[in-house]
């Protein structure tokens, strides 16, 4: 019996390498066939054609690309959407003959709302062309709608739902979690309002992360009330009437007070994309989705003056990046290669990250002021550019944030876990130790620290935070005590950050684009080109079935104590000094 099982066993894996080895030479094939017609158009798009957006995926700034999209395999439709890649397609079909109108479709769009309001002024911009953009759903979330009322009419299905009562944050806390588990929180921070440690010493928010939390949705939903009064040509107090109150709880209460045209079913509206389209009641409309019509044509450019878009997203750690993660070496050797290299006349950074290690985002802000001294240098905030993700940016020339983007968080905690008595009691370990002075190992989860170590952990933290602030202060031309006083890891939406000195102009990528040629006088005359290169999509599904067979095997392994295991595992992540957003919260 266990012969059968090691055969079966090692004809599995057998057949999961050949596999592999064929994705691999199909990739080799699909990026040779690429080399050959690198600057030439791959699709034809139709004549009287209408772009079919679905906008329900994963967004991303840049997007890997993903040959097998479209075919009848496992995770061949698992592909993100590329924001600056989506934004450059909706600017090439304002222009384009075969396109005649945009069909938006998007039910529970996951981008967060700056993302949403980039996309939202791209949709704007197409419309000056004199083009139609109609959207349908049988379900408008909150910041699915707020994308949706940018159209020219905006129907719903006559038993769908639209939400429309506002925003809410919700913060987790794992103060219970580690009570019963026995694990002790070390914690040392700068600032009134840097709250990221909070979820591990409260079971709920502190009043100053409340008022700072409000202030931020409010001033954030107030910018998305006035955009939606404005489309739908609604009076402003008419429209924050309507969704503090929750008036629209119906399809037809949203008809009543004018969110949206009307109560269609999808073969209605698609007799009216054929009237728009002056055809037959039973032709076939030529819809051409997005990950198709992105192909149909070229942004290459013979220019010799390049912008290097220099892309950093996600959470902030020491070494190479990973998928997901910005990583100080390679955004320092991104940066270098920039500064050096004559034919880049100005950078973008372009930012989407929460913060993380203070002394990663320290690593990387040097090469940008390094940079800034040779080129121009402007910052574009996307979603989020906080505490480490602002470290970034405020080194830069200008800094472009949207009305929305969460930034600021200008403070510093540290935090380390004893789990001495987890290990003890739950496990069965125990640790004992030896030392030549007075001090031990600093960074450990074995025991808990003297007092002498939290007093030389505090302190480092205070110089941490005296550093950011002075540096801070120096890339905005700020008096310290004048910049401490809108930090203290306080967190704010871009109108606020703009109004405390702390962001140049409100505006997206385009408009940091822009900022950065006129600063570096080279008109409209250049290229963008995107850094760091993304892995192909073969080696990133590679590395997907890696990490997947891992996961496999511990939650075999740790079964009930998996979901454990992962905590730790984000615990485990977070020690050490960190600049890094004050919490983690969920848009409801």
């Amino acid at each position: 019996m266990n012969f059968i099982k090691t055969l079966l066993a090692s004809c599995l894996g057998s057949l999961l390498a050949m596999i592999a080895v064929i994705f691999i030479l199909f990739s080799i094939l699909i990026g040779a066939v690429s080399n050959l017609s690198d600057n030439q158009a791959v699709e034809e798009i139709s004549e009287n054609s209408v772009l079919h957006l679905k906008l329900n995926g994963k967004f991303t700034e840049l997007e890997v690309e993903n040959p097998l999209q479209g075919l009848p395999i496992p995770g061949a439709d698992e592909a993100s959407i590329g924001l600056l890649s989506l934004k450059s397609a909706l600017a090439h079909a304002k222009n384009d003959g075969a396109i005649q109108g945009i069909y938006l479709d998007v039910s529970f769009f996951q981008g967060g709302y700056a993302v949403a309001k980039e996309i939202r002024e791209s949709i704007l911009d197409f419309k000056k062309s004199g083009k139609w953009v109609i959207a349908y759903s049988e379900m408008y979330s909150e910041p699915s709608y707020y994308l949706a009322s940018a159209a020219n009419k905006v129907y719903l299905n006559p038993e769908g739902e639209i939400e429309f009562n506002g925003l809410a944050v919700e913060v987790s806390f794992y103060k219970r979690l580690f009570d019963k588990l026995e694990i002790k929180p070390e914690i040392f921070r700068v600032g009134d309002f840097k709250s990221a440690v909070e979820p591990f010493f409260l079971d709920k928010m502190s009043d100053a992360n409340r008022l700072q939390l409000k202030e931020l949705i409010d001033g954030i939903n107030n910018t998305v009330l006035k955009e939606v009064a404005e489309a739908r040509k609604i009076d402003e107090v008419e429209i924050k009437n309507i969704s503090t109150k929750m008036l629209v709880t119906s399809p037809d209460e949203a008809m009543k007070y004018k969110l949206i045209d009307s109560l269609l079913y999808y073969d209605q509206v698609q007799h009216e994309l054929r009237s728009r389209l002056n055809l037959g009641d039973n032709a076939k409309i030529s819809f051409v989705k997005y990950n198709k019509y992105k192909k149909s044509f070229t942004n290459s450019s013979s220019s010799k003056n390049e912008i290097a878009v220099i892309v950093a997203e996600g959470d902030i750690l020491p070494g190479k990046a990973q998928e997901g993660t910005i990583g100080s070496d390679t955004f320092a050797e991104e940066l270098r290669k920039a500064r050096t290299n004559d034919k880049v006349k100005a950078i973008v950074l372009r930012i989407n990250s929460p913060g993380g290690s203070a002394l990663a985002s320290d690593v990387m802000w040097r090469e940008v002021v390094l940079a800034s001294k040779e080129k121009p240098i402007i910052a574009s905030m996307s979603n989020y550019a906080a505490s480490g993700g602002y470290y970034l940016a405020m080194g830069c020339d200008t800094i472009v944030a949207e009305p929305n983007t969460i930034t600021g968080s200008i403070g510093v905690f540290s935090v380390l876990f004893d789990l001495s008595s987890f290990l003890d009691k739950k496990i069965g370990i125990t640790f004992d130790e030896v030392k030549t002075g007075d001090v031990g190992e600093m960074v450990t989860f074995t025991r808990p620290l003297t007092d002498a170590e939290k007093a030389i952990w505090q302190k480092k933290t205070n110089k941490i935070y005296e550093g950011f602030t002075a540096k801070a202060a120096k890339g905005r031309k700020m008096d310290v005590e004048q910049l401490r006083r809108v930090a203290s890891g306080r967190v704010w939406s871009g109108v606020q950050a703009k109004e405390k000195g702390l962001v140049d102009v409100l505006g997206g990528f385009d408009d940091a684009v822009a900022i950065a040629a006129n600063k570096a006088g080279i008109g409209e005359d250049y290229k963008l080109n995107f850094y760091p290169k993304n892995k192909t999509f073969f080696a990133q599904w590679l590395q997907d079935v890696e990490e997947n067979s891992k996961t496999s095997v511990l939650k075999q392994e740790l079964g009930e104590g998996y979901e454990t295991f992962l905590q730790l595992k984000k615990v485990q992540r977070l020690q050490g000094a960190q600049a890094r957003l004050p919490f983690e919260f969920q848009w409801k």
